[in-house]
């Protein structure tokens, strides 16, 4: 029985290293490959254009802090985006992008007109249907290996904007999707490492997106929980307006780009 059970575990190991092999050295798909059927397997360029706009409302939660709060993110195309997040006996984080303005506004900072690096960061990030608009936000992208994450062989893609520092990008082999990004983030603290993790993908108004998103970043954690999403809602014509703080900043000074 011991040596029947010997040779079972040889020959599974060997399967499995000669999988492995295999899945190094074959060629890697070009990133556009990978990039356009993260497209198709959460729902379709179509699904994607039918969006004009979508409310998310959720959790989020500093763990080890014990700190929790609400988030709610509205977001509307072509590029308009608005962030709140409600932290218990903290207060409200607040940030956005409307007509090419970046802002964000909390409690330890204040109010803040983004500019540079920050800013086309931050307008990558909130980019409307940034799936479909991949291209048009990186003028490269390259696959440049094959990793494992969780016991799942994921391609590892870089993508590098016109400004702003390259994002490492990790998708399911086998599903296609999304789980991992990495970046070297701009902030108003410095340049700082960011992980961002993502799970628990689920289906609205025909566009699969992950609802759950863990980032990890100067030694800290938190975990963004959407439990909702609403597609084209009717929105307030000012939804999107800075708050008067900002205005005021805008109107002392043209912004730096």
């Amino acid at each position: 029985m011991t040596r029947r059970y010997s040779i079972a575990a040889l020959l599974g190991f060997a399967s499995f290293a000669a999988s492995y092999a295999n899945a190094q050295t074959e060629p890697l798909p070009k990133a556009e490959t990978i990039l356009d059927r993260y497209v198709e397997v959460t729902g379709g360029k179509a699904a994607y254009e039918k969006r004009k706009n979508t409310v998310e409302t959720g959790t989020f939660e500093f763990k080890a802090q014990g700190l929790k709060g609400s988030v709610a993110r509205y977001t509307a195309e072509p590029a308009q985006a608005y962030l709140i997040m409600d932290l218990e006996g903290v207060g409200k984080i607040e940030s956005g992008i409307n007509n090419g303005v970046a802002w964000d506004k909390n409690p330890m900072l204040g109010p803040r007109v983004k500019s540079g690096i920050e800013r086309a960061q931050s307008l990558r990030e909130d980019a409307f249907n940034f799936a479909i608009h991949w291209r048009e936000l990186y003028p490269k992208a390259e696959t440049v290996d094959v990793e494992t994450l969780d016991g799942e062989l994921c391609y590892k893609l870089v993508l590098t904007p016109a400004e702003g520092n390259p994002e490492t990008m990790y998708f399911q082999k086998k599903s296609g999707l999304a789980v991992k990004t990495t970046t070297v983030a701009v902030g108003p603290m410095g340049d700082m490492p960011v992980e961002s993790l993502a799970s628990d993908y689920k289906s609205f108004g025909g566009v699969t997106m992950p609802t759950k998103m863990t980032q990890k970043a100067a030694g800290q954690e938190f975990t963004i929980t959407i439990q909702d999403v609403k597609i084209n809602q009717p929105l307030p014509a000012d939804r999107f307006e800075p708050p008067a703080e900002i205005k005021a900043l805008l109107n002392k000074a043209p912004e730096k780009k």
